[in-house]
């Protein structure tokens, strides 16, 4: 009877295996060859009081095979825009809302562009009752922080996907 109990075990995960399989599943890992031969030596170009960005960019990228160089065979991964927005809603509770939108382009070390400009944006909020404990301050940054990480990782998947539009000549 335990032999029986064992066997049906293993077929049925046998079984739901092939099936994962058959439907095209597999586990998202990091390939240190996700990253398109292109740009696998890149720079950082990034406007000023942008350090936490650039930080997770790095985490990210070498992540998925990047090497960071300033060869002249290096493209250049640059930010033209980073606008980070906090809005205050009032009301019986108080909500803000944090939006940060960044724009990117991949250059050659000459300037010229090698995709199109790309504009992503990421947003959290939160809210907090002004008659309680206040702990806006500490919220806000740790979601700040959270916003840049998910800026970070939607470039990184763009390039890692190749998902960048050529530019036009």
């Amino acid at each position: 009877m335990h032999f029986a109990k064992r066997l049906a075990a293993v077929v049925l995960t046998l079984g739901l295996s092939a099936g994962l399989v058959g439907c095209g599943f597999h586990l998202k890992g990091t390939n240190p060859t996700a990253t398109p031969l292109v740009y696998k030596k890149l720079s950082l170009e990034l406007p000023a009081k942008t350090d936490d960005l650039e930080t997770q960019l790095k985490v990210y990228l070498a992540a998925n095979g990047v090497q960071f160089s300033n060869d002249n065979d290096a493209y250049v991964l640059r930010v033209l825009e980073y606008t980070p927005r906090r809005q205050l809603l009032n009301g019986k509770l108080t909500e803000v809302l944090l939006r940060l939108t960044v724009t990117f382009q991949i250059e050659d070390r000459q300037g010229n562009k090698i995709t199109e400009p790309r504009s992503l944006t990421a947003s959290r909020s939160y809210q907090y009752d002004l008659a309680t404990v206040n702990t806006e301050n500490q919220q806000e940054s740790y979601l700040q922080r959270i916003v840049i990480d998910d800026i970070a990782q939607q470039i990184t998947r763009q390039i890692s996907a190749n998902r960048l539009p050529k530019a036009q000549p």
